[in-house]
């Protein structure tokens, strides 16, 4: 099964930039999201771990 998946994906003309494109995307995504929680102020991060505790 593999090889007829893998004798079409071979014949399509330049199907090499899918794999970069998505690694590149996902690099992306989850670098920004680093940022995102890291930059994340204290103040907000402690108001919101008491939420639950609240009535």
């Amino acid at each position: 099964m593999f090889e007829a998946i893998k004798h079409n994906m071979e014949t399509i003309i330049g199907v090499e930039i899918y794999p970069i494109l998505s690694l590149i995307i996902f690099f992306t995504f989850f670098v920004a999201l680093g940022i995102w929680v890291f930059g994340y102020k204290k103040e907000a991060i402690d108001e919101m771990s008491q939420i639950p505790l609240k009535d």
